[in-house]
């Protein structure tokens, strides 16, 4: 049961009740699409005379769309509601230390565009780049109206300065990063972690059962987020730096991580944890295969799970220590939190043939709690990341 604020609270209005029962037509078109009024009346709970109201209004300003005419044994027949999905289209950033993606989605959360680009070393030239793109899609696209930016981020973002805080593998401190966008390009901007948008991914668009209300994304690039939708609801914590389960200590004298502490979750469980794994694995342990012109510190996770597919033996006992380290961590979750369902998200899921099943026999042996989570893996990033993110603003 949610406990109110009495020391920070906003009464309800007329306004508010009529704000959001349309957000509720809205979703209910949405994902019941093609309905009738009538089917919205049942669906929603509202009497006929305030969900016409609202679908009239919703019409006029063009949110929704009127359809095909049905058939009816007897009765006025019933004219279907669309999602007009065009009416509105919403920019997706998704901002890894190495790239940045683009994409412009409409209401739907159906991609238009993508496109992506180096990572620009400094806030200042991100906000000069990107601008450039977003204001050229623009114009490609004069029609369209455009509703807002929403940008993933490898890190925290504090809720009552909005500013982008905590961020070690990227390198960005302190920066007020929404305020020089929304300048730049005049357009609302949303600022998120990573990994709480790929749980927003999952929790929008996932195939998950609608009683799903406990959800956990773990993000798996440089570092390891943790995105966490508890009873419903994105948890972001105070200042917005919930779910850092990716710095828990696992090991004191473990490597050093960029949070500045020893032995963190995503120091062994990462992708460049695996490219760690790979070089430090012996000799002995390579095949045939002729990979010793990368076997160098210019080696990604990307050639790691290339070489894994053609058999090479260093690169297969890298992906399985990684899967064995991310066992550990999930199973931490699993104990403590007991979600229904806990999603992947990440390059590794390539690999998911080999490193889910590790997972999964990690988790069974460490968790004693038995609690009946489904550990799944996501799409291939960085869809997730730019779904969750572009929901956001939904």
């Amino acid at each position: 049961m949610r406990k109110i604020d009495l020391n920070h609270f906003q009464v309800a209005t007329s306004e508010t009740a009529r704000d959001i029962n349309s957000r509720i037509m809205l979703n209910l078109v949405r994902q019941h699409q093609p309905i009738s009024r009538a089917d919205l009346m049942r669906q929603s709970g509202l009497q006929r005379s305030t969900v016409s109201v609202i679908t009239e209004q919703l019409i006029a300003d063009r949110w929704l769309n009127e359809g095909a005419v049905g058939q009816l044994p007897r009765g006025r027949r019933p004219t279907y509601l669309h999602l007009n999905e065009d009416r509105a289209g919403i920019f997706g950033i998704n901002v890894r230390p190495s790239t940045t993606h683009l994409a412009l989605a409409n209401l739907a959360g159906r991609f238009l565009s993508q496109e992506s680009q180096p990572t620009p070393a400094t806030p200042g030239e991100f906000v000069e780049q990107i601008t450039r793109r977003i204001h050229a899609r623009m114009k490609e696209q004069p029609h369209m109206a455009y509703e807002g930016i929403g940008v993933s981020l490898p890190g925290r973002v504090d809720l009552s300065s909005q500013k982008f805080m905590f961020a070690p593998n990227l390198g960005w401190h302190d920066e007020a990063l929404k305020d020089r966008l929304e300048q730049a390009t005049g357009l609302v901007v949303d600022l998120e972690n990573e990994a709480n948008a790929c749980a927003l991914s999952e929790f929008w668009f996932g195939q998950h059962t609608d009683g799903t209300r406990n959800l956990i994304a773990v993000a798996v690039s440089e570092g390891i987020g943790v995105g966490l939708i508890l009873n419903g609801q994105l948890v972001r914590g105070l200042s917005g730096l919930a779910g850092e389960f990716g710095h828990v200590t696992l090991a004191e004298n473990g490597p050093k991580c960029g949070c500045g502490n020893c032995g963190c979750w995503e120091v062994f469980a990462s992708n460049s944890a695996a490219v760690r794994f790979y070089h430090e694995s012996q000799p002995a342990a390579r095949t045939g295969r002729n990979h010793s012109a990368r076997r160098n510190e210019d080696t990604t996770f990307e050639d790691v799970l290339e070489f894994a597919e053609q058999g090479d033996l260093k690169a297969l006992a890298a992906l399985d220590t990684m899967a064995n380290y991310l066992g550990q961590g999930i199973a931490m979750l699993v104990t403590g939190l007991a979600p229904e369902a806990i999603v992947v998200v990440g390059e590794v899921t390539r690999a998911w043939d080999r490193v889910g099943p590790i997972i999964t026999d990690v988790v069974q042996r460490r968790s004693s709690t038995h609690a009946r989570t489904l550990i799944t893996a996501s799409g291939p990033a960085p869809q997730p990341r730019l779904r969750g993110i572009i929901a956001l603003v939904l």
